[in-house]
């Protein structure tokens, strides 16, 4: 759970019960769970009838009132795939909410619960790229969002194996001023397995902070063990004492040296160690990709007119399918290469067929009449053979 410093003793009298319904719109269907300032709901939209989720501040804490409307605010201007949309916001009985797009499917945290020990390398591999398309969209607006509380429980993974970045409650938003100074709007809270020791210090955050959060999640996910918090780490370090958080590789030999090397700079404790942005950190993911050539995974291109991340994983005895979508033309990557090797193929094919053909052709006839002959010949057929001749004679130019 995150270290927030809301005031939520009493927070089960908040809850809504089912049937409730809100702004004559929208039926209470069932709670889903508890997020970091807030409850969360199933809910029926009855004006245009579809399943959304509402989500409900459990607090009277007026300054928490208004951070939860900026999340509702923020959240209401993203669009990308791994991101959830805001639709509504609006109070009702000294209580407030917003309605966001509602996804299927468990989080990351109960799956662990369900299935305890690591995932495949090659779904969290995916997964993390996903979600740094999703960094690198959030970093890289005019209005800077860190979303400062990556973990397992905030992801939560659909039935096609999609991946979703849910809860910006801790979310913190930057922009610079006419002036050139920043402003940043935040509220302090923390998950510590997961979260960087400038973070817990209070000392602002970066998007190195969301780098660093996102890599205990995969060092989690890859391992099936909670990282070491960057507190006890830093203790260990200024006693002189080896560092309690191992190679993902010494916990699960099938991680393997290189992504235990890439898990181990996104989590490094000096923010200036880490990676530079999330497109660093997800290259070096691709790249360590193309090097080991998965035989596994089967990669299935959708065309589409804009570059994306891999979002679906579907396990199928020993095949791992991995759909994503990639800059494309008229044809994806895949088909290009079909269509090369299906030409290769035909042109070879053409010239085996060149090779061993008997090109022969027909020697010409000559008629060659002897003198002998020429008696043999009936009169009609010479007359027509001399009109013939005469025919040809006047044909020249």
């Amino acid at each position: 759970m995150s270290t927030h410093d809301e005031k939520t003793p009493d927070a089960r009298a908040y809850l809504l019960a089912p049937e409730t319904i809100l702004q004559s719109r929208y039926r209470v269907v069932r709670h889903l769970g508890n997020g970091g300032m807030g409850a969360v709901y199933e809910a029926i939209d009855l004006r245009l009838g579809h399943t959304v989720a509402l989500k409900q501040a459990l607090t009277s804490d007026e300054e928490l009132w208004k951070q939860f409307e900026r999340e509702a605010r923020l959240m209401a201007g993203l669009n990308h795939p791994v991101l959830p949309r805001v639709s509504d916001y609006f109070t009702e009985g000294h209580r407030a909410f917003f309605v966001m797009q509602f996804v299927e499917g468990q989080d990351l945290a109960e799956i662990i619960l369900q299935q305890p020990g690591p995932f495949p390398r090659h779904a969290v591999v995916a997964w993390a790229d996903q979600l740094l398309d999703a960094l690198i969209y959030l970093h890289s607006r005019e209005r800077q969002v860190i979303h400062r509380d990556i973990k397992p429980h905030n992801l939560k993974v659909t039935p096609t194996g999609k991946i979703i970045l849910l809860d910006f409650g801790l979310a913190k938003t930057r922009i610079a001023n006419s002036a050139g100074a920043e402003s940043c709007i935040s509220v302090f809270g923390y998950t510590p397995r997961y979260a960087p020791l400038e973070q817990i210090q209070d000392l602002g955050t970066t998007p190195q902070s969301d780098i660093y959060a996102l890599g205990a999640t995969l060092y989690h996910l890859l391992t099936g063990v909670k990282p070491t918090d960057a507190l006890a780490r830093a203790a260990a370090l200024v006693s002189a004492k080896p560092s309690p958080l191992k190679p993902a590789n010494e916990v699960n030999v099938a991680v393997g040296p290189e992504l235990a090397a890439i898990l181990d700079r996104a989590m490094a404790q000096n923010p200036d160690e880490r990676y530079g942005s999330a497109s660093e950190f997800r290259e070096a993911l691709r790249r360590l990709g193309r090097v080991d050539g998965v035989p596994e995974v089967e990669l299935v291109v959708h065309q589409t007119p804009f570059e994306a991340t891999v979002v679906e994983i579907l396990e199928t005895g020993d095949t791992t399918l991995v759909a994503s979508s990639v800059r494309t033309g008229a044809t994806g990557r895949l088909g290009s290469h079909a269509l090369a090797t299906v030409f290769v193929i035909m042109l070879l094919a053409f010239g085996v067929f060149c090779a061993y053909y008997p090109w022969k052709l027909p020697m010409p006839v000559r008629a060659e009449i002897s003198a002998p002959q020429l008696p043999l010949l009936s009169e009609s057929v010479m007359q027509g053979a001399r009109i013939g001749t005469t025919v040809a004679r006047k044909r020249r130019p």
